[in-house]
């Protein structure tokens, strides 16, 4: 069955991981990736690897985080500081129809892959450029990790964690994955005007602005009022109904009843504490708010007494709003992820069979789907570049030029 993107030809000079993720999606929808990598090295994320215990060095076997952020793609190992790589790369831009980059305004000058460049040999490409803090400013040239555009510049480390206690660190990939769903959707868009007016355009995507967007709320507030929004605590949290608790087998719940009149009755039912309901100090929610603290004491011991599957027979009984926090060990093995095929398995040519998190994006006549793992350095070089009209002698020389690999 053709992909939703079949025919349409993606370019990536980009490395790390919301360029990549961006383009994998695209890939399994149908489009043809060409990965561009430096010969020497490739992409950084081949001499990494995220396991259980975070990040570390990749050594052997498979690797697990550049399989999931390259899958469906072909990789050619150009090196962009020869002219004849540069070259080849415009060659590439001139035939495709969307170019996502990493690269720094900066060195997007430098190798002649500016939108300015590309888009004179071909005014219909849409041109993706990823930063980390935007394309203008005095920081436009500084190099952004997620964890420090998205996650401690945009404000959102500094607003997470318990008052007076160090801000809480992100989890790898976060900022980027977040990033690389904006830059597929503007992609979109940007085609579908382009089928109306028959012109490219340049998007410009960053880490930074898409932190702000995802705490938007506070973000705008803070707009308003020139204040820091106030680091929350469970332990005084207004409304006891949003708030998360251990249960009896030390497994957590979180609970999110925002309307706690709606709640508050079958709730009481489930945790088996009727007589709070007409209790004088909790009975409607102004009530509950001023006495949080003392029913966040209640609800914290009474949680205890239960395991946590004992209270989700009984939550879900009352209909009440509540979710597992769940380790990854057992989200890898949760009915209803697996019931909803949000994980995809690959075939690798010498590790077999292995899984990975498929596009979320559930298109029910033209199915997003990985297809095939991801490519070794520079595996499609020569066959991409005898697309593109150059010889065998032409390859050689540009080997010994050190252009290729």
């Amino acid at each position: 069955m053709p992909g939703l993107l079949e025919g349409i030809k993606v370019l990536e000079v980009a490395n790390w991981v919301a360029g990549p993720s961006t383009c994998a999606m695209l890939a399994d929808m149908g489009a043809e990736v060409v990965k561009i990598e430096p010969p020497e090295s490739g992409d950084t994320v081949r001499s990494l690897a995220i396991n259980t215990q975070g990040v570390d060095t990749h050594t052997e076997g498979l690797n697990l985080i550049f399989q999931f952020l390259n899958r469906g793609k072909q990789s050619m190992g150009i090196n962009l500081r020869s002219s004849k790589g540069q070259e080849v790369v415009q060659k590439l831009a001139a035939g495709c129809d969307v170019m996502v980059t990493n690269l720094t305004p900066h060195r997007q000058e430098r190798f002649g892959l500016r939108y300015e460049d590309v888009s004179t040999l071909n005014p219909r490409i849409i041109y993706v450029a990823l930063t980390g803090y935007g394309m203008n400013g005095p920081e436009r040239d500084r190099s952004g990790f997620d964890y420090t555009a998205f996650w401690a510049r945009s404000g959102i480390m500094g607003t997470l964690g318990e008052q007076d206690e160090p801000p809480v660190q992100q989890r790898p990939g976060m900022g980027d994955q977040t990033t690389s769903l904006a830059m597929t959707a503007a992609i979109g868009m940007a085609l579908y005007e382009r089928e109306r007016s028959g012109k490219g355009q340049r998007i410009d995507c960053s880490l930074l602005h898409t932190g702000l967007w995802v705490i938007g709320g506070d973000v705008v507030a803070a707009l308003r009022y020139r204040q820091a929004a106030q680091r929350n605590t469970r332990k005084k949290a207004g409304n006891p109904l949003f708030n998360f608790y251990q249960t009896g087998d030390g497994k957590w719940i979180q609970l999110v009843m925002v309307e706690s009149e709606r709640f508050w009755m079958g709730f009481c039912r489930a945790i088996g504490l009727e007589h709070l309901a007409d209790d004088p100090r909790f009975d409607d929610h102004f009530h509950r708010v001023e006495h949080s603290q003392e029913l966040f004491r209640i609800l914290e011991e009474r949680f205890t007494t239960r395991s946590r599957p004992e209270w989700a027979r009984l939550l879900d009984e009352e209909n009440c709003i509540w979710a597992p926090v769940q380790t990854l060990d057992e989200v890898v093995v949760d009915p209803q992820i697996r019931s909803n095929g949000y994980f995809s398995t690959l075939e690798h040519q010498e590790e077999g069979e292995f899984e990975i998190v498929s596009t979320p994006m559930g298109f029910q006549r033209t199915p997003a789907e990985a297809k095939t793992p991801a490519p070794e350095l520079g595996q499609h070089t020569e066959a991409k570049l005898l697309e593109l009209g150059y010889t065998w002698d032409d390859i050689s020389n540009m080997k010994e030029q050190g252009a290729i690999i």
